[in-house]
């Protein structure tokens, strides 16, 4: 066995017989920067990518929001014709309430119920002969003073209720109103 100064001395040896390197000539390989498989790995996600992702998430943003738009537009034009529809039911059915209560009214009011209520209920005679009773207006008194009275049985127009007058002279009562006791 050699001793630990003997290998040390061969090992210099060794050293001693490599031939030397020139100190100006480049490395027997090149080096590349950057180069490798795993490079694309360290190198993370590309801008271009990311670019391309922002621009379809975008995209996805204004589809969901112009979704969403018209739904509610749809939503809100649904709940206008359905009231539209329940306005127009209610007025139809207005409508129909109206002419039974025209009918019903024309019914109740006809002069022959009434004479047939009058006579049968509360025992009254329809009258035999009519008396008319007339009563003077101011305006035609005014006017039959100064001579102007307009021809008897034509209507002047100026009497009290715009009705055609006997003489300037307005009938106080209907004939149906004295006949049924009204």
């Amino acid at each position: 066995m050699r001793s630990a100064a003997a290998q040390a001395i061969g090992r210099e040896e060794m050293l001693e017989s490599r031939p030397e390197r020139e100190l100006g000539a480049g490395p027997r390989f090149e080096v590349v920067e950057g180069g490798g498989l795993d490079v694309r790995v360290r190198a993370g996600v590309s801008s271009e990518f990311l670019a391309r992702v922002k621009m379809v998430v975008m995209a996805a943003v204004v589809l969901f929001v112009l979704g969403t738009l018209r739904v509610a537009l749809t939503s809100a034009t649904v709940a206008q014709l359905s009231s539209n529809a329940q306005a127009r039911n209610q007025i139809e059915t207005f409508e129909t309430t109206n002419n039974n209560l025209r009918v019903e009214r024309s019914l109740l009011g006809s002069a022959t119920r009434i004479d047939r209520i009058a006579t049968q209920n509360y025992g009254m005679v329809a009258a035999s002969s009519y008396d008319l009773i007339v009563i003077e207006s101011e305006a035609a008194s005014e006017e039959a003073a100064e001579g102007d009275a307009a021809p008897e049985g034509t209507g002047d127009g100026d009497a009290v209720g715009d009705k055609a007058t006997l003489g300037g002279m307005e009938p106080l009562f209907e004939a149906t109103q004295l006949a049924a006791g009204l």
